[in-house]
């Protein structure tokens, strides 16, 4: 149990330690603002072109209805 007890209290304090230190950069420490650019490539900014459908595949359904009806046998 004394080992456990040890643990226990080498664990708090590594956590109060990292609060503290937590806090003090949060307390003592003000960030410096500052103007930032980013440049965006202009083929990012253009829409891709539109092309044209394409064809839909020839498949035993549409074969039928551009038949008008008739089966199709291959």
């Amino acid at each position: 149990m004394p080992s456990l007890i040890r643990f226990l209290t080498f664990v708090g304090v590594l956590v109060a330690v990292g609060f503290g230190a937590v806090y003090a950069l949060a307390t003592f420490v003000t960030p410096r603002p500052r103007e930032m650019t980013v440049t965006i490539p202009a083929a990012r900014l253009r829409p891709p072109a539109a092309t044209a459908a394409a064809p839909l595949p020839r498949t035993a359904g549409t074969d039928a209805a551009l038949d008008g009806g008739a089966t199709s046998t291959q």
